[in-house]
């Protein structure tokens, strides 16, 4: 008996190889080879990770069997001492790791070797991916651009730069304008969520507030840079003119 082992990654970036596709190709690879798959266990996440539920299973002898069975060996894991690792936890148990895309001589030198090799090149891979990400990052940091992840509240992202959004903008001024009139943080947020603004993921919270209240910069249009810490002139629109909406002893 056998258990089926399939991991898809959480963004999506591996939509060829789905859940559906990984355990047809197990179980045709089990009927081929006299196993019965009496389980598939399923992790949705990276597999750079070493902490997902379901294989941790396997490792701690929670489920009993004769092999795990997996689509591709980088299912297991991208990096090459964590798979090994994981490899020598299962033969300690007795349970063999099988791929259905490499084909192993069980206990040969030559499968150690192969399985480095195969390990090896998706480690690169992986490696090469956040190299390139990394210095798209830098460029737009260069360029005074906005670098990725979830824009703040105020703008949308497009074609890699940053745009006022109308109607979150006008939400901001609000903000910076009860402020300056001396309103505090939990009484901001209420106003916000009775007049039904909301944030990107929901309802204000006062210290989605103050998160806002301390980016005035941001909102009037410059950024922060990291090695000197100095705010530069940004390539997005400003929300706000500068010394806009002042409070009185400016806390922020």
């Amino acid at each position: 008996m056998a258990i089926g082992y399939v991991r898809v990654s959480t963004k999506g970036q591996e939509d060829k190889y789905g859940i559906e596709a990984q355990k047809d190709a197990i179980e045709k690879y089990a009927n081929e080879n006299g196993y019965e798959i009496t389980e598939y266990v399923v992790d949705v996440i990276s597999g750079v990770k070493d902490e997902r539920p379901g294989f941790n299973r396997l490792l701690c002898g929670d489920i009993k069997t004769d092999a795990v069975i997996v689509f591709k060996s980088d299912r297991v894991a991208r990096e090459t001492k964590l798979y090994f690792y994981y490899l020598y936890t299962l033969e300690k148990q007795g349970i063999k790791l099988l791929s259905v895309c490499e084909e192993f001589e069980e206990g040969s030198a030559i499968a150690s070797i192969y399985r480095a090799i195969i390990l090896f090149v998706a480690e690169q891979e992986r490696e090469n991916i956040r190299i390139r990400t990394m210095a798209g990052k830098e460029k737009k940091k260069a360029e005074k651009g906005y670098v990725g992840g979830r824009p703040p509240i105020g703008y949308f992202a497009a074609g890699g730069k940053l745009y006022a959004e109308p109607r979150e903008k006008k939400v901001v001024r609000a903000i910076f304008e009860w402020y300056a009139e001396g309103y505090g943080c939990n009484l901001i947020a209420g106003f916000c969520n009775t007049g039904g603004f909301k944030t990107k993921v929901g309802k204000f919270y006062p210290m989605a507030i103050s998160r806002i209240l301390t980016h005035r910069r941001f909102y009037e249009g410059y950024i922060k840079e990291q090695e000197s810490g100095e705010w530069v002139k940004g390539t997005h629109e400003a929300i706000l003119g500068e010394d806009e909406f002042l409070r009185a002893e400016e806390e922020y």
